[in-house]
């Protein structure tokens, strides 16, 4: 039974909770949302895989997860990596904020999510238990694709990356 880590505004750990309880009652918990970039500065998608417990077929971020108790955020994000795209990359976190999203299936994400970069050029071969698909894209391509086809993308993505531009573009500025 996988477990998350619950906390207070403030990242202060209030204890445990089943995953599924937790999204069912909107609590608020430790996530970790993973933006890989290839050199050419594309953003690695995935599309979940329609098997999923909520958001089956959407595209999203990287990878995303919960860390689990006493593993580091960067251990985690590395972990979800391997078991979902098929890869390891060093990871750096950018930001950390608390958003709310009602998804189907009656879920709720609650998260303080810690936001991870990284940078990797290669599509691997990923979990197809996990992931249905995954590419590329050009970030001026994808804003536009969000705003006129948001129903193809996870709700949480949509917030994340909104709240993420500036830390992009400054990587991106960065070199």
């Amino acid at each position: 039974m996988e477990k998350v880590i619950l906390v207070d505004e403030q990242d202060n750990i209030l204890g445990e909770m089943e995953k599924m309880e937790a999204h069912e009652k909107g609590l608020l918990h430790r996530a970790f949302s993973v933006f890989v970039f290839n050199n050419s500065n594309q953003l690695l998608l995935q599309r979940r895989a329609l098997n999923k417990y909520h958001s089956g077929g959407l595209w999203t971020n990287t990878c995303c997860s919960h860390p689990r108790k006493g593993e580091k955020l960067i251990d985690a994000g590395m972990r979800r990596l391997q078991e979902e795209m098929g890869f390891t990359t060093s990871l750096k976190e950018q930001f950390s904020f608390i958003y709310y999203a009602k998804l189907d299936q009656g879920l709720i994400e609650h998260e303080l999510d810690h936001v991870l970069f990284g940078r990797f050029n290669e599509l691997t071969a990923f979990n197809t238990e996990e992931v249905m698909d995954a590419k590329f894209v050009e970030l001026e391509e994808l804003e536009e694709n969000i705003i006129a086809n948001p129903q193809l993308y996870t709700e949480w993505f949509k917030i994340i990356f909104e709240r993420s531009r500036k830390a992009i573009y400054d990587m991106i500025n960065a070199g």
